[in-house]
């Protein structure tokens, strides 16, 4: 399986920003999906999750509000729809595919930047 990301970019404080992970070689439709993030010199937190029937979601405390995760099993892709952006949401995103709501990755994608400018 290969999570791919993609969606990052700079955007100023208060803007929008949608990130999205396809998956390939084989569906993902089972697993729960995630998206975590890493800030420099942070460690990497889980920021969003969805379950895999789109139905229980988890959002960290500083996102919720702001932040949406969607998925469309058939295209094999969650979304994460991020509203009213802020400086310290500045991170590496990464999704994946987890093991439960807030299980453990099974599946990892790449990382996409998000650069949030005050």
């Amino acid at each position: 399986v290969q999570l791919q990301a993609s969606g990052g970019g700079l955007v100023q404080a208060g803007g929008s920003l949608t990130l999205s992970c396809g998956a390939s070689g084989r569906t993902v439709s089972s697993y729960a999906r995630g998206w975590f993030r890493q800030a420099p010199g942070k460690e990497r937190e889980r920021v969003a999750a969805l379950d895999w029937r789109g139905s229980t979601t988890y959002y960290v405390d500083s996102v919720k509000g702001r932040f949406t995760i969607s998925r469309d099993n058939a295209k094999n892709t969650v979304y994460l729809q991020m509203n009213s952006l802020k400086p310290e949401d500045t991170a590496i995103y990464y999704c994946a595919a987890t093991v439960g709501l807030v299980g453990p990755p099974r599946y990892w994608g790449q990382g996409t930047l998000v650069t949030v400018s005050s």
